[in-house]
């Protein structure tokens, strides 16, 4: 029998600790794919809590791709998310000490390519990249005018190492979710203002993506589709044929629905939530395997499960999967997602 030892309340000394509650948990987030290759991130309490970029592929396993001491995560919003794009094997991430956005090519070391505001004066998230021009368009965050509010715009950036961004949407107080059309001619993304958060009421906005004669992004005949104060919506996505998906709540659940050029359009009316609570950028719940199927988490009485959605027989169809978990994608007829279990 071990020695007992009388304390007064609250000041014995425990042997558990914080350290030994999260020690050596490494959490995984951020789920991208580029061709065959699969990438997330790691956040990894064993080297200060930084997180790293991870490559996966069939024919060379995984690869840490952040040396240290970067440390792959944004402020934006001060949730996270959103901190990294994939390009043809080209990595743009934000890094935690500068929110600068550095590039890190095949093989080699990141190296900045947007100047030094200091101390996170100018931060990024939510990119995608335009193929066509070379320029990345998401989110910033101004923190110069402090203590002023931080204002938010939507803006195309190049990569340069000289150009802090060039506005193509601004006057909401938050933005998020661009997202390119297949055929590079049409741009949708979403706002909310205060006192919402975007599970309250966002808005989805669609415009015509243009390129002037010096390769700037232009943004036209933009108009608001979807949402308002008291409808949220989530994850606006192109299908492979152009048509522009997303999830709303207008019906008290966040169901699937489809934009038809003029009027929206409920894909699969349930009572079940398609979408989730959007705390930080780059969540995905749903991914298209072809122009017809959608593969889709969602949850229904407290259950989670992923189901493959065939849209034009509006026939749902739930796997049997020893892991559930959303962050959805779908790479060369495979199913990536993150997943875990009670």
């Amino acid at each position: 029998m071990s020695n007992k030892k009388i304390a007064p309340y609250g000041s014995w000394d425990s042997p558990i600790t914080a350290d030994l509650l999260v020690g050596g948990t490494i959490s995984l987030g951020q789920l991208v794919v580029d061709g065959d290759a699969v990438y997330w991130t790691e956040g990894r309490p064993t080297e200060g809590g930084r997180y790293v970029v991870v490559k996966w592929t069939a024919a060379g396993g995984r690869v840490d791709l952040t040396p240290a001491p970067f440390n792959a995560r944004t402020r934006v919003h001060e949730y996270g998310g959103g901190s990294y794009t994939v390009h043809y094997g080209n990595v743009i991430f934000a890094n935690f000490a500068d929110q600068r956005l550095y590039r890190q090519q095949p093989g080699g070391i990141p190296e900045p390519v947007t100047p030094d505001w200091g101390a996170g004066a100018i931060r990024f998230a939510d990119g995608v990249m335009d193929g066509r021009n070379g320029r990345l368009l998401c989110i910033r965050e101004d923190h110069r005018q402090a203590p002023a509010e931080a204002t938010n715009s939507l803006i195309s950036l190049r990569l340069d190492g000289h150009d802090d961004g060039t506005i193509l949407a601004s006057g909401n107080d938050f933005y998020s979710s661009p997202t390119i059309s297949p055929n590079g001619k049409q741009l949708a993304w979403l706002t909310w203002n205060h006192p919402n958060m975007p599970w309250d009421g966002t808005d989805l906005w669609l415009a015509d993506l243009g390129i002037d004669a010096e390769g700037n992004h232009t943004l036209s005949n933009a108009q608001q589709i979807a949402g308002g104060k008291d409808e949220s919506i989530f994850q606006p996505r192109w299908s492979p044929d152009g048509t522009l998906y997303y999830i709303s709540d207008r019906s008290n659940w966040w169901n699937l629905y489809r934009w038809d050029g003029t009027n929206e359009e409920p894909i699969y009316p349930m009572a079940a939530e398609f979408g989730q609570p959007q705390w930080a950028f780059g969540q995905s719940t749903y991914d298209f395997a072809d122009a017809n199927t959608l593969i889709c988490w969602y949850t229904q009485n407290g259950s989670s499960s992923i189901a493959s959605l065939d849209i034009t027989s509006r026939q749902l169809t739930p796997f049997d999967l020893p892991y559930v978990g959303s962050n959805i994608h779908i790479t060369n007829n495979r199913l990536i997602y993150l997943g875990g279990s009670a």
